[in-house]
This record gives structure tokens, sequence and C-alpha cells, in this order.
């Protein structure tokens, strides 16, 4: 008796297979759930830090009024003024708008963090967020563009399946999926290709060659938290820094995806950000970066029936 051997798959057909499994094998939810939590919980940190100064960052008379604020924002994203006209009619002054929509806003990062209905608490802590930097779009920066981005995935990765709430009610499984893979995947790509064009645009440039870059940011009154005065005297520190971050920042994308370099250039990463927040004094921004790469690249996700947890 003879038996046909199984028929050869083409070279194409191997590809896209493996393309689907690179996308679509099932994945723990860890990954993403500490996502949601950093996120969250670095957004929290950050409105206490501004609460003290709500209606100057975005009142409609505080240091960059309305009139003006809005005008920079894009057509047609949702601004304060807009929620402000919706409420005047139930007596609700544009002071209280602002802080009805911080409340929102913190109240969902919240549920967020803690995940209560996560996909809910998500849509109202990205929608607040892009209201509150429509109309304090003087006051924003790189961080709240990130912040944007993570909470817009927020609304559709299954960050909520694993060490939440929503995990605790039985209202999700806390499986592994094909869709916590593919919001992973999302991810993992997005910080490969935004480090991969940072750092090719500044080696472009010859402020990054030669450590002018380094040395301008860590001089600048508004920024520089230490005094680094003495890298006037020892110029090669400033360069060796300039060179060490372009390394980082282009090799990132090919470096992060083997297993023997991939813990190795997270935690270089994630120094350069310390780094960053000890010296300029951006803490929030380098949090953000922080808990995106920690949690793409550092928090298991292949699935293990015993990591899984509530």
């Amino acid at each position: 008796m003879t038996t046909t051997p199984p028929a050869r798959r083409s070279p194409l057909r191997r590809l896209s297979d493996a393309a689907a499994r690179f996308v679509s094998d099932p994945a723990s939810p860890r990954p993403l759930a500490a996502f949601r939590i950093g996120i969250a919980a670095v957004l929290l940190a950050q409105a206490a830090a501004i609460a003290g100064s709500l209606l100057d960052l975005y009142g409609s008379r505080g240091i960059v009024q309305w009139s003006v604020a809005e005008r920079m924002a894009p057509p047609g994203v949702p601004r304060l003024s807009w929620l402000a006209a919706a409420l005047a009619p139930l007596g609700v002054t544009e002071i209280g708008t602002v802080r009805l929509a911080f409340l929102l806003y913190v109240g969902a990062l919240t549920g967020l963090l803690v995940g209560w209905r996560a996909r809910a608490s998500a849509a109202v802590a990205w929608a607040t967020h892009v209201m509150l930097g429509a109309s304090g779009t003087a006051s924003t920066y790189g961080v709240d563009q990130w912040a944007n981005i993570a909470l817009f995935y927020c609304l559709w990765a299954p960050v909520g399946d694993t060490w939440s709430a929503d995990r605790r009610a039985g209202r999700v499984s806390g499986e592994p999926s094909a869709a916590a893979r593919l919001g992973l995947r999302v991810l993992q790509l997005h910080l490969c290709i935004a480090y991969l064009a940072s750092g090719i645009e500044k080696a472009s440039g010859l402020q990054w060659l030669d450590g002018e870059a380094v040395f301008r940011s860590v001089m600048r009154p508004d920024l520089a938290k230490l005094n680094l005065g003495w890298l006037a005297s020892a110029p090669w520190v400033a360069v060796a820094a300039c060179w060490a971050t372009l390394v980082v920042e282009i090799g990132y994308a090919a470096m992060v995806w083997p297993r023997r370099t991939r813990a190795a250039w997270a935690v270089a990463t994630i120094g350069l950000h310390a780094g960053i927040a000890v010296a300029m004094g951006l803490w929030s921004f380098s949090a953000v970066m922080i808990v995106l790469t920690a949690s793409a690249w550092l928090v298991p996700s292949e699935p293990t029936k015993a990591a899984e947890g509530s």
C-alpha cells in the first residue's frame, strides 16, 4: 500500500501562513493589561499635577484663550467650546464645563486603571482627552500625542481581559486570544516605526552627530534640572550621549525582535527615557514611553495557564 506524500506548500503560501500566525496566534492579555494600567497611572499622575492650573491651561480665558487655542486644533476635532455651548441651556458655565470635562477624564482614567468597563472607560478618557487637548493646544507636547494614541488603542484592544475588575466580574474570560495578539503586534510595530523614524531624522542633522543637540537641551533654562555646565569642558560626553541615542533609536526596530537582544534593547530604551526625565524634567513623556516599551516587550505574551489571573 502506498501513501501520497503531502503536497509541498509554495514559498508564497508559507509566507502568508507565517504572516497570519504573526498577527493572530492567541496571545496572553497580560502585556495589554500592563499597557492599560501603566498608561492610566501615568495620566492620572499628570492630571493631579495640573489640577491646580486647570483654568489657566484649558479655560476660555486662560493663558491662551479658546478663540486662539481652538484655531490651532484640526478642523472637526471636538473641543470644550462645543461642550460649553451644549451645556449652556442647562445653566452650566464655561468654568463648570472645564471642570466637568476634567472630572469625567479623571473618572474614566480611574475606571481604566482598575479595568472596570474598560472599553467604555477608554472611550470616555479618549474623548475628553481629545477635547481638553483641542482647547489647550498651547500647553500640549509629545506626551499628549502619545497619550492620545495609547487611549485610542485601549478603545479596541482587549486591555481589560486580565488584571481587571471586568475579569473579576466575569465579563471577560481572560483567556489568550487572537485579538490580544493583534493588539500587541500593532503596538510593537508602531513603536518600531516611531523610533526608527525618529532616529533617522536625528541622524540627518549635524546637531545629533557633533553632540550639540544634547548639550543645548540640558542647558535650556526651562528644561535643565541638573547643573551640567561641565559638559563644556568635556564635549565628548555630549557626543557620546547623542550617538548612544541614535544607536538605541535606529537599532530599536531590528534589535527588539530577536529574543537574545530584546530585553537588553528594551532596558536601554527605558534607560534613555529615564535619563531624559532626570536631566530635563519631562517626567510624563518619559513615563509614557517607558510604559509603552516595557509592556510591549518585557511582559510575557505567550499563553501560560498558570500565569493567567484575574
